[in-house]
């Protein structure tokens, strides 16, 4: 395994994609470290739920995607091509699916898996504000911020249905 520390860091500062060095606390470090998190509560969710959707796979995996696109620096291109749409059209089915059902006043915690997910979801949000606070600062794609708002809609559709 190749050495994981670098000491590039240790003067509170990091690189974006292409070796731009930012401080720490820069807003798409901020977003990503929340994106971070994120994915490592949806990784949560899959391994409570044992037979997860799909769908909590595929959006881990462009979780990562994005991630890049928010570390790329203003006017550099990313070769990494984004799905946010496809899996938000994907998302709008599932949620309409799931929510066939009346959705009752939700308390998190009638099960474990579902808690899990009712943790990711306010943890979506948490992102989505994060990347309007960006968006003030560095352009982001809308399709993420649509993802991102949609992603905890489908979270919560999950959530109730897991109950």
């Amino acid at each position: 395994m190749k050495q994981i520390y670098t000491k590039t860091g240790d003067e509170g500062t990091t690189s974006l994609r292409d070796g731009v060095r930012v401080p720490k606390d820069d807003p798409r470090i901020e977003v990503n470290g929340q994106i971070d998190h994120l994915n490592s509560l949806l990784g949560l969710v899959r391994a409570s739920l044992g037979e997860a959707p799909n769908m909590v796979f595929d959006v881990q995996k462009e979780l990562m995607v994005v991630m890049s696109h928010i570390a790329t620096p203003d006017g550099h291109d990313n070769p990494r091509t984004l799905h946010v749409s496809e899996l938000t059209t994907q998302m709008e089915q599932a949620i309409d699916k799931l929510s066939q059902q009346p959705t009752p006043f939700v308390i998190p915690g009638d099960s474990l898996s579902s808690a899990f997910i009712h943790t990711a979801r306010t943890q979506a949000r948490t992102v989505e504000r994060r990347l309007w606070t960006l968006q003030r600062e560095h352009a982001v794609e809308s399709s993420i911020l649509i993802f991102f708002n949609r992603l905890s809609d489908y979270l919560f559709a999950l959530a109730n249905a897991k109950r």
